[in-house]
């Protein structure tokens, strides 16, 4: 009799273990709306395909696509696929890897950036492929970590893939105390620019600490009185900045900007060149920033480290569109 209810006893424990491993902390939608749609609740636990990697989440970072996502403004690109769990962008270690994986093992500490259709980092577990992960820089913190790879690679993406940012040039950066701003300017001065960058009053002596040539007060005068004959623009604002920005590029010039799009009459108007664009993962791309931060040439900023369960909180300050560097989410033990 004690042998079967230690078997029964055995099998309800094993059962337990299961369904607990089966699980996890995560914030999930259900709905599109405003921060109360984000709930702190159990979600199924992913396990990685062959060509996966399963992430212990240890931090995620807050970013404006996420407010889009989660207000409906992107549902063209999303759909309706609830329960949604957001997150671009994450640093954790590798839990487990898929048998076609070879690059990285469990154990690895690493930083992910996700596509719209495989986003999730707000949560324990999220799975990546190779092409959305690079093994984490050694110089920085989860937290800091966590800042890196989607803003890091628009800024990136934005200078030196797109606007070719070279040795000598001056560029004109809007938004730069924020997320993708910070980065840019000093992935600027790194690549030997001469950097003129914006932000509210608050910020100017933050601009110049990350290592702009120039700061521009917005709330106090025109950039546009300050800034003549830049070799390339990167706006993260839109629309007058936008509008105000044409003019201050030299014949030739570029524009690229993350938040509206360019103008063609404008462009073709004043004799320069302009992109919109939007940053996809890329595996070379985040080796780069790892390069830069372990060299220490760039740092990420993160202003504020909250809990999983205050996202809602989180979403808020990103929402303002005042955050000094990136706003992070902690989930180690959720």
């Amino acid at each position: 009799m004690r042998s079967k209810i230690a078997v029964v006893a055995g099998t309800l424990i094993a059962a337990a273990t299961l369904a607990r491993s089966a699980t996890m902390k995560a914030i999930v939608a259900h709905e599109y709306g405003g921060p109360e749609v984000l709930k702190y609740e159990d979600a199924p636990r992913p396990e990685p395909k062959e060509n996966e990697v399963l992430i212990r989440v240890m931090a995620a970072s807050i970013n404006p696509v996420d407010v889009a996502i989660r207000e409906g403004y992107l549902k063209k690109l999303v759909g309706d696929r609830f329960p949604l769990i957001l997150g671009m962008d994450a640093a954790g270690v590798i839990e487990k890897v898929g048998t076609k994986i070879d690059k990285f093992k469990a154990g690895d500490p690493v930083i992910a950036f996700f596509t719209l259709a495989s986003e999730g980092g707000y949560a324990q577990f999220v799975v990546a492929t190779e092409n959305e992960i690079a093994h984490k820089p050694n110089a920085i913190t989860f937290e800091q970590a966590a800042a890196v790879p989607a803003a890091g690679s628009t800024a990136w993406k934005a200078l030196v893939e797109t606007g070719d940012l070279k040795v000598g040039q001056t560029v004109l950066i809007h938004g730069g105390s924020g997320g993708v701003g910070h980065f840019a300017i000093q992935i600027a001065k790194a690549r030997g620019a001469k950097v003129i960058a914006t932000a509210s009053s608050a910020n100017q002596d933050f601009l110049k600490q990350l290592g702009a040539d120039v700061a521009i007060d917005y709330t106090k005068e025109k950039f546009e009185g300050i800034a003549k004959d830049v070799d390339l623009v990167l706006d993260t604002v839109g629309e007058d900045t936008l509008r105000r920005s044409y003019g201050v590029v030299k014949k030739g010039g570029m524009i690229v900007s993350i938040a509206d799009r360019v103008d063609p009459n404008e462009l073709a108007s004043c004799g320069i060149r302009g992109k919109s664009i939007r940053t996809e993962p890329n595996e070379k791309t985040l080796e780069e920033l790892v390069k830069l931060i372990d060299s220490k040439k760039i740092r990420p900023v993160v202003s504020q480290v909250l809990p999983l369960s205050e996202v809602g909180k989180a979403h808020q300050q990103i929402a303002t569109h005042h955050t000094r560097g990136k706003v992070v989410l902690k989930i180690a033990g959720a």
